[in-house]
C-alpha cells in the first residue's frame, strides 16, 4: 500500500548520472520513488535507492505506463539520455518491439513520416502519450533545484580575452542550434567552429573537436535552447563531461547559470581544477559587460 505520508513520484530513468541525482534527491525530499529503468541505458544501481524500480524496453510506453498507474506514481519526471542513434540503426522495429501505445505514438515519425524526428518533438510526444494514461511529468529540477549551476567561476583560472570572444561567439552559435532543436554544445577556438552536436551527443562532439584540432587549448559551451521545456533534455555536466575535455585537450567549459544541471558538485569543481580546466556559468546578459569573466 502506498503510505499517505509519502507521495509517490515517478522516475522514468535513461542513461548517465543525473537520474540517480534525482532519485536521490526525492527520497531525501521523503518521496516515494517509483523508477522505471531503460533497459541498455539505466543503471542497476537505481534498483538499491528506489521504493520500487522495474526495467522497460526502449519501446514499451504502454509497459510504462501501466507500471507507473499500478504503483500511483501519477506524477513523474524524466532523467538522463536515450542514445538517439539507436533510432537510426536497421530493424529498429523488429530489434524493440513497440507496444501499442508506442506504436501510436511514433508511427507518424517513423513509418507515415508526416512529422520530424527532432530531440522536442519525440520527447514532447512521449510526455502526452503518457498524459493520456493520467500520468503528467514536470521537472525533475522541481525536485531537486539546487542541480542547477549558480552563475559565477566554478573552476580554474579567470577567462582571458580571447577565451571571452570564443565563449561569446560559441554562446550565439549554440543558441542558434538549440534553436533548431540540433544539439546544446559547441567546441571552438579562436572564434572557429571546430564541433557542433547533434545526434551524437555532447561527450562526441567533443572528442571529435579534439581529433580536428590536435593543439588544444579549445573551449566547449553548452547552453539551454532558448526553447528549453525544463521537463526534458536539459542540458547536464559532470566529470565525466570534464574527463572527455582532458583527453581531447578543451580548456575552457562554460555553461548556462540556473538552466544547466550540475553534477558531483565539489567533486566536479576538484576533478576541473586537477585537469586544468576553467569553468564558467554564464548568462547572455555578462557578454555586455567588460567584467564579465574579473
Amino acid at each position: 500500500m502506498n503510505s499517505p505520508e509519502r507521495k509517490t513520484i515517478g522516475l522514468l530513468a535513461a542513461w548517465g548520472d543525473y537520474p540517480r541525482a534525482v532519485a536521490e534527491a526525492l527520497r531525501a525530499s521523503g518521496y516515494r520513488v517509483v523508477t522505471l529503468g531503460v533497459r541498455d541505458h539505466c543503471d542497476p544501481s537505481l534498483a538499491d535507492i528506489s521504493d520500487e524500480f522495474h526495467w522497460i524496453g526502449l519501446a514499451h510506453l504502454g509497459t510504462a505506463a501501466r507500471l507507473f498507474n499500478r504503483h500511483n506514481a501519477h506524477v513523474a519526471t524524466m532523467a538522463g539520455k536515450i542514445h538517439k542513434v539507436l533510432l537510426y540503426r536497421p530493424w529498429l522495429w523488429a530489434r524493440h518491439t513497440p507496444d501499442w501505445l508506442c506504436w501510436k505514438t511514433f508511427y507518424p515519425h517513423f513509418v507515415a513520416g508526416s512529422r520530424d524526428r527532432k530531440d522536442d518533438t519525440l520527447l514532447g510526444a512521449i510526455v502526452s502519450a503518457f498524459a493520456s494514461r493520467g500520468i503528467t511529468f514536470v521537472p525533475a529540477t522541481d525536485f531537486a533545484p539546487e542541480l542547477l549551476v549558480s552563475q559565477g567561476l566554478i573552476a580554474g583560472n579567470p577567462l582571458t580575452v580571447k577565451q571571452q570572444r570564443d565563449i561569446e561567439f560559441g554562446w550565439k552559435l549554440a543558441k542558434a542550434m538549440g534553436g533548431l532543436d540540433v544539439g546544446q554544445c559547441v567546441c571552438v577556438k579562436d572564434q572557429a567552429a571546430l564541433a557542433i552536436e547533434a545526434i551524437e551527443g555532447t561527450d562526441a562532439c567533443i572528442e571529435r573537436a579534439g581529433q580536428l584540432c590536435r593543439a588544444g587549448g579549445f573551449t566547449v559551451v553548452k547552453v539551454a535552447k532558448p526553447q528549453q521545456d525544463m521537463r526534458f533534455d536539459v542540458p547536464t555536466v559532470g566529470r565525466r563531461t570534464l574527463g572527455t575535455m582532458a583527453q581531447a585537450g578543451a580548456r575552457v567549459l562554460a555553461i548556462e547559470a540556473d538552466r544547466t544541471i550540475l553534477l558531483d558538485g565539489d567533486d566536479f569543481a576538484t576533478a576541473a581544477a586537477g585537469s586544468g580546466i576553467s569553468v564558467w556559468a554564464t548568462e547572455e546578459s555578462q557578454f555586455r559587460s567588460a567584467k564579465w569573466a574579473a
